[in-house]
């Protein structure tokens, strides 16, 4: 089912310092992760056992609630790491004014939590996959990384009904650039969206433009036409049209340029990483210790209140481009 621009909500508005409306959380469970992705996990960096608690996520997801978010996506590193995941969505989605819950995924653990996430309230999934060689899958993401588990959780994922399933791909030049193709007709087998991600400056590795993506897409057997298909986040996408298996095909693409089609204009998100931080952008390194507020006493108001007041910090663009080896780890951002 494609997704819908989000109507606009009569809660209070919740805005950034040049009055962007913020209704979208991005709220990592944990910076744990079993895989070891080259973009988002850099050799040698640590990961901290100090996630936010069940009751404080809980807490958090109706504060902001009352702020005016609507959607809540879940991260990580891998949630699903996460043992009380299940009830922690069952918070989430019980907190006044969430509309929405969607949580990202390597799919690891998938094919046996597709259903119960799916009737706990997750309604719409992201799976991280960059490559159908299993050789390779390893080489990107680790040895835990098995690419016939990962097919068997997004089979999972596709019978246990979700709204929309999307597979995130990052493209890597000379990596998984040759094979973007079979991964969007890939997708449409299971109902599913290839959004085609350029790599961000968060670890090694030499981006390829979004624009550069289309032409290897109409390359590898790709027609592509315009759709205004929208969502919360800031994918656009595309119709295309090919042949799998002899068979015509069809089905979305998306694309996330984050350095060459810039989002900034529309940005509608507000980040809790796995630290219990706040962060305003992806690109920005301040912070908010909403977890020190949390366990120091602070009541709802003063956390909505220090909320707010960060967010009219936010800068009007990333800058992403410069600051390579300068961006807090994505494991620990929370993408």
């Amino acid at each position: 089912m494609p997704e819908q621009t989000p109507a606009p909500s009569s809660a209070p508005a919740l805005l950034d310092a040049q009055g962007r409306r913020i209704v979208y959380l991005r709220l990592s469970l944990t910076d744990r992760c079993n895989f070891r992705c080259s973009y988002c996990s850099p050799a040698g960096i640590e990961t901290h056992e100090d996630p936010l608690e069940r009751s404080e996520v809980a807490r958090l997801a109706r504060i902001f609630g009352g702020l005016g978010i609507r959607r809540v996506r879940l991260t990580g590193g891998e949630p699903t790491l996460r043992r009380d995941l299940l009830d922690l969505v069952r918070d989430v989605s019980a907190a006044p004014g969430i509309e929405e819950i969607a949580l990202t995924t390597n799919g690891h653990l998938l094919a046996s939590l597709a259903r119960p996430l799916r009737e706990a309230g997750v309604t719409r999934l992201n799976v991280s996959l960059d490559t159908l060689d299993p050789e390779k899958l390893r080489r990107i993401a680790g040895r835990a990384a098995t690419l016939d588990r990962i097919v068997s959780g997004i089979e999972a994922a596709y019978a246990a009904g979700f709204a929309s399933v999307k597979l995130n791909v990052v493209v890597v030049r000379g990596e998984n650039d040759g094979e973007l193709g079979d991964l969007a007709r890939f997708a449409w087998r299971f109902g599913a969206t290839a959004r085609f991600i350029e790599l961000m400056p968060f670890g090694p590795g030499a981006p390829v433009p979004t624009a550069e993506v289309k032409r290897l897409l109409e390359g590898q057997g790709l027609r592509l036409e315009p759709d205004a298909t929208r969502g919360w986040g800031p994918a656009y996408h595309m119709r295309g049209t090919s042949t799998d298996r002899g068979r015509p095909v069809s089905g979305l693409v998306g694309f996330i340029g984050a350095m060459t089609e810039s989002f900034c204009d529309s940005c509608n998100r507000v980040r809790v990483g796995a630290d219990g931080s706040l962060r305003a952008c992806l690109g920005g390194r301040e912070r908010l210790g909403l977890k020190e507020l949390l366990r120091g006493g602070a009541s709802d108001e003063e956390i909505a209140q220090a909320i707010r007041a960060a967010l009219l910090g936010k800068r009007e663009r990333h800058d992403l481009a410069h600051s390579r080896g300068k961006l807090l780890p994505m494991i620990g951002t929370g993408g």
